[in-house]
């Protein structure tokens, strides 16, 4: 077995943070592979767009007591199916060093990310595949000023 993911990016299963009945499609059992966001895009692979997801986190009104500044990117895999899983967060100030910002900031983030459930499956050459997706959200005197990609 090697210790070498087989693509560059791949998040592997840890049994303390992740659900194990996300099915990976990929293309194998012994092999699954999956492609990142961008792959086959033809815009943002949610039902409403970004725009929905950006409305939705308005009404949950998330934010921070602390006032802190910085971004917070929750990367995950969607499936053929349009479920989501292997949740990974990275937290960088706003000068991109590596730093924790808020940890009950980030907590309402991911389990936000994680409630999101309007994914669309995604296609290349005819078949659903799963991929890799990110949300980063600009955090601004505590509050999210922008949701990229």
């Amino acid at each position: 077995m090697s210790k070498y993911p087989n693509t560059v990016g791949d998040i592997e299963f840890d049994r303390k943070l992740d659900a194990a009945d996300l099915k990976k499609c990929g293309a194998g059992k012994d092999k699954p592979f999956s492609f990142q966001y961008y792959h086959g895009a033809k815009g943002f692979d949610y039902k409403g767009e970004k725009i929905a997801i950006v409305e939705k986190l308005k009404k949950e009104n998330i934010y921070s007591e602390n006032k802190s500044n910085g971004f917070i990117t929750v990367r995950f895999l969607v499936n053929c199916e349009g479920k989501t899983g292997l949740f990974r967060l990275q937290h960088m100030s706003p000068d991109l060093k590596d730093t924790v910002l808020d940890v009950e900031l980030e907590n309402k983030l991911l389990q936000f990310t994680q409630s999101l459930d309007g994914w669309i499956p995604k296609e290349i050459n005819g078949s659903k595949v799963d991929y890799y997706q990110y949300l980063t959200y600009k955090i601004e005197n505590g509050k999210v000023s922008e949701v990229l990609p």
